[in-house]
């Protein structure tokens, strides 16, 4: 089972071609799907026009190099290694969910297109690491869906409360079940082969309705963040100021008037807590 491309088995019944305008037509569903997305939020609108009010604000030029710099960091943290999140339960999750889903898909679209047919022999390490991904996908995803989801740990409803949005990760947790399933089984055209078709075609055709499309948003959203403080604009928030700084209540004359003029330590306040309900 875990040595055998199911699909190049599959060409007797269903021929590649066919196989491989499957492909084709889910990567145009994701790129219709975004592009819609981005037009309906306005996100890319939302990203330019707040680029130029950071530029206005800017306390300095961030230099081709130093862009290169927060790219690879961005590229690094936020997009390979999950390093956003603070919760090790929720980033272990997220990068078996990430990283199962891209063997997973990548190895699909290997096998068929590469070797289509049992005259073409596969080797052996791509089934293995389609079986890899599927299993990382599945595990890293209900582990996020019956013990992490944000509903479940800081609302307090049930696991099976269902919302549009939860489309995306139901659907990869049945891509994955149902593949899985549909190779232990040995393949062919059965029912766990439609269904293992049926939950990509929501997957990759639901791009719109679900947060699919977020993940190309997100390391852009990383850059633009990193940039403006970079630049010192700081997306115009607020500096982080030391109170007990002659200068700053000098221009704050209401710190020393309230609060004395060496105001005591508040604490960690809200970082009093470990960020643990997501």
């Amino acid at each position: 089972m875990l040595l055998t491309n199911h699909f190049s088995e599959l060409s007797a019944l269903i021929s590649p071609a066919a196989m491989q305008g499957y492909i084709i037509l889910m990567v145009l569903l994701v790129m219709g799907g975004t592009i819609l997305d981005m037009i309906h939020k306005k996100s890319a609108q939302y990203f330019f026009e707040n680029a130029k009010k950071a530029e206005k604000s800017a306390k300095r030029t961030v230099g081709a190099g130093e862009k290169v710099s927060i790219a690879a960091s961005v590229l690094m943290k936020e997009v390979l290694t999950s390093g956003e999140f603070k919760s090790t339960k929720r980033r272990l999750s997220h990068l078996l969910t990430m990283w199962g889903t891209i063997i997973f898909i990548v190895t699909t679209a290997i096998m068929i297109f590469a070797y289509p047919t049992p005259a073409t022999p596969t080797p052996s390490i791509l089934p293995q690491l389609w079986h890899i991904g599927a299993l990382m996908l599945a595990v890293g995803g209900y582990w996020f869906w019956f013990a992490i989801r944000v509903v479940v740990s800081a609302e307090g409803l049930p696991w099976f409360r269902f919302e549009r949005a939860d489309l995306f990760i139901l659907s990869l947790l049945a891509t994955s079940t149902f593949a899985l399933i549909w190779s232990y089984t040995g393949g062919g055209v059965t029912v766990y082969f439609a269904l293992f078709i049926l939950s990509n075609t929501v997957l990759f055709g639901g791009v719109y309705w679900s947060k699919f499309a977020h993940m190309f948003f997100k390391p852009a959203a990383a850059f633009q963040k990193r940039t403006t403080i970079a630049d010192g604009s700081k997306e115009n928030l607020p500096l982080e100021y030391d109170l007990t700084d002659p200068a700053v209540q000098a221009k704050f004359p209401d710190i020393p008037e309230y609060m004395g003029k060496a105001p005591v330590n508040m604490g960690l306040g809200i970082k009093r807590e470990a960020p643990n309900h997501y």
